[in-house]
């Protein structure tokens, strides 16, 4: 009879059996006994069923009283979460629904001794935390629509796409030292609590931020979020962050009061720099966050050996009550859904803000980011949302100048809006000196230089929100329209590609068809259109794209076809000229072209901040009425 294994490898994992030890790339992974026994019984079954009642028989006797159906589904949850696996489209573990599990991956079996790391790895694998552990990846991943999957996925393709479109395999070392705040985990036992935690998450990032600039940068949000609820090793995710420290911290709020509990860990070592626990008055919150800003710079400032504490903090003027602050995180927590239902939430919540704080820059600021995606998202018109947003941003700015958020909004509507492309760029400068870790100020400020055409700048700004948030797939999309713009169409494409392999669903990912019109690859343009039609109900993007291709491709029935359908959906809802514009562009109609565009113009159509760059613009460059348009949406400098 054979001997059992010392260990099984699947993927980049490894199962020590007698040691009950479950490791990826090296790094051990944190799991209970059962569901490493569970996974041991579906790895000796050889890609055959297991069945629940084998399960139940070799984890749980009969004298053992347990709710077996609850523990086993447990265990199967938490190993999926360490194998970054879904139910949904599993890669490793397949459920059989009433019947059981089983392994749909091929697993190797080692009889020799165990290894202190998996020999394959051992040559190969970068050390665990450097920014290059990202790229050891399973060569095919399917896509799978959860956060689980999306930090797999990402670690591996977009640093890996990026760095191709820079010339090199990683990331540059960090001008600054770099720091993760993971999410504040909810020890309310209250899901409905999540805002409270989530926005403690994100004020405690802009305050450390804001704290020392010049020598400390925190990774956005959008990338830390991805670790909510999961159980990441610290090495792994300060490789795919690309961070040297990581704050991490509890939140439990009850009766008015507050306990949050917060440590710094140097993760080259897992030494614990920094650690605190408060209990304040929920109206204190706002200083405590300072507070936590400022112990934490100052330990990462004395662990570097740099003289003195972090510079003083600068009280903000006008505080927030705690009942309009609590407003604000709801709002925040449904802006950053962003989705349309998610803005109109957002929408609300900021305003019930306002209305219990008339001085809250902070709420001003969040209702005119709202107002101005609300309208960009759900393709509103632009004079029905951007006068308002705009007020809403000056009183934000008048409020408090030194909220960076407050000047990006102002600088975005100033330049879709009023295209006064002076004043936009001294916004978003000022966003960026006052917070340097602002990844949207970067982002937005990127696509404002590659509007004006200066794409060496914005693919440089570009890179500075992408250090700042490594796992957003907006930076990467938007790093894709800058190639588009700068007519680099085969990388523009390769960018693209990878954000839509990470989620076929994303609105962003879908300009691809740009690149794909302008080298002529129509069959492949009208295939990612008809996916996006799919996903979206015949989109008011996916019919004017059509269009514009098949007029280009000189397809006259399916272009007249296409039409058609715009013609009906406007008459049911009126739709931007440049809905129009766009399919007699492609038919080669100039006239109707431009009589379309001087009509978007009229109504402020944020389109026309494209005129200067737009590729498919070129056949009208010498024509008299549009060097007359681009002089009027001052791009003709």
């Amino acid at each position: 009879m054979p001997s059992p294994p010392k260990a099984y490898r699947f993927g980049p994992f490894e199962l020590r059996p007698h040691t009950r030890e479950l490791y990826k790339l090296g790094i051990k992974l944190k799991l209970r006994p059962q569901p490493l026994e569970v996974l041991r019984a579906l790895l000796d079954a050889n890609g055959e069923m297991v069945p629940r009642e084998q399960l139940r028989e070799m984890l749980w006797n009969s004298e053992t009283f347990v709710d077996f159906d609850q523990s086993l589904n447990t265990c199967i949850k938490e190993l999926r979460a360490a194998l970054n696996d879904s139910a949904a489209e599993p890669r490793y573990i397949e459920t059989l629904p009433k019947l059981g599990y089983r392994m749909i991956v091929p697993a190797e079996r080692d009889s020799g001794p165990e290894l202190s790391q998996p020999e394959a790895l051992r040559e190969s694998a970068p050390a665990p935390g450097s920014p290059a552990a990202a790229f050891v990846q399973p060569p095919r991943l399917r896509l799978v629509l959860t956060a689980a999957a999306v930090v797999l996925a990402l670690a591996a393709t977009i640093y890996f796409a990026w760095s191709e479109s820079h010339g090199r395999l990683a990331v540059s070392a960090p001008r600054r030292v770099m720091v993760a705040v993971l999410p504040f985990e909810n020890l309310t036992g209250n899901q409905d609590q999540d805002y409270f935690s989530d926005g403690l998450t994100e004020e405690v990032i802009t305050q450390i931020g804001e704290t020392d600039p010049e020598r400390l940068g925190v990774i956005a949000r959008t990338s830390v979020m991805h670790y909510k609820n999961l159980a990441e090793p610290l090495p792994q995710i300060a490789g795919e962050l690309g961070v040297q420290y990581v704050l991490e911290g509890t939140v439990r709020r009850e009766a008015g009061r507050v306990r949050i509990s917060a440590q710094l860990i140097q993760v080259k070592d897992q030494t614990q720099l920094w650690s605190h626990e408060y209990e304040r008055d929920v109206n204190d919150l706002l200083v405590l966050q300072d507070e936590m800003g400022h112990e934490m710079a100052d330990e990462l400032r004395r662990s570097l050996r740099e003289p003195g504490p972090a510079p003083a903090a600068q009280p903000r003027p006008n505080p927030p009550t705690s009942e309009a602050y609590d407003l604000y995180l709801k709002g925040l927590y449904f802006l950053n859904q962003r989705t349309i239902p998610g803005f109109h939430q957002a929408l609300d919540y900021f305003q019930l803000a306002i209305a219990k704080d008339p001085k809250y820059a902070g709420a001003y600021a969040g209702l005119a980011d709202s107002l101005v995606l609300d309208g960009e998202y759900g393709g509103g018109v632009e004079a029905q949302y951007m006068p308002k947003a705009r007020e809403a941003a000056l009183r934000a700015v008048r409020l408090d100048d030194s909220l960076p958020e407050a000047h990006t909004a102002l600088a975005l509507i100033v330049q879709n809006y009023d295209w006064d492309w002076d004043t936009a760029d001294k916004e978003f400068r000022r966003a960026i000196e006052l917070n340097p870790s602002y990844a949207t100020g970067h982002q937005w400020y990127a696509e404002h230089l590659m509007w004006e055409g200066r794409f060496n700048e914005a693919l440089e700004e570009s890179e500075r929100a992408r250090e700042l948030d490594p796992l957003s797939l907006i930076i990467a999309a938007d790093n894709g329209a800058i190639l588009y713009y700068s007519r680099q169409y085969d990388k523009s494409i390769v960018k693209l590609k990878t954000v839509l392999e990470l989620d076929p669903s994303y609105p962003r990912g879908h300009i691809v068809v740009y690149p794909y019109e302008e080298e002529g690859r129509y069959a492949e343009a009208i295939a990612e259109l008809k996916s996006v039609a799919q996903i979206t109900n015949e989109s008011t993007f996916a019919l004017m794209r059509e269009a514009y291709i098949y007029g280009r491709s000189g397809k006259e029935a399916e272009w007249r076809e296409v039409l058609k359908k715009m013609q009906k959906m406007n008459a049911a809802a009126p739709m931007s000229p440049m809905v129009f514009a766009w399919a007699y562009l492609g038919h080669g109609d100039k006239d109707k072209t431009l009589e379309l565009m001087y009509e978007a113009y009229e109504q402020h159509s944020n389109v026309m901040t494209s005129l200067k760059v737009e590729p498919a613009f070129d056949p009208l460059r010498n024509d008299p009425r549009f060097i007359e348009l681009l002089h009027r949406v001052r791009l003709d400098r």
